[in-house]
């Protein structure tokens, strides 16, 4: 069965490269255009991992991951952002997210960390 992948991100390219890689990488993407489409979805559906911007519309990239954390807390969480302030990264870190993948990034490094992430989740449960 495939794994299901939710993507928050506003910024239509970025949208269209994940998707389009993550598709090609055989995963089932869902994609969520600001934090209230995907608190929705977090509320409604099992994701086997989020992948999240932090700078969102309605509902910040944080709010979202604090929910999920409480409310699914086996769902890895890997965080794309343009921040590359150490503070931001660290809060990330800080707040239990998996990973941290600074935009802009190479469709192959998303491939292989997103691999990886549900790879290590899939082994715990």
């Amino acid at each position: 069965m495939k794994k299901k992948i939710l993507v928050i991100e506003d910024n239509p390219m970025v949208v269209r490269t994940i998707e389009f890689k993550l598709t090609k990488d055989g995963y089932d993407v869902t994609v969520a255009k600001d934090g209230r489409e995907a608190l929705s979805l977090i509320k409604s559906t099992q994701f086997d991992l989020i992948l999240t911007d932090l700078m969102l519309p309605f509902i910040s990239g944080k709010e979202l991951i604090e929910y999920a954390k409480e409310n699914h807390p086996n769902t890895p969480i890997i965080v794309l952002s343009t921040s590359t302030q150490e503070d931001i990264i660290t809060n990330a870190f800080d707040m239990g997210v998996d990973d941290f993948i600074t935009k802009p990034f190479s469709p192959q490094e998303l491939s292989l960390r997103v691999k990886r992430t549900v790879k290590s989740f899939q082994d715990i449960t």
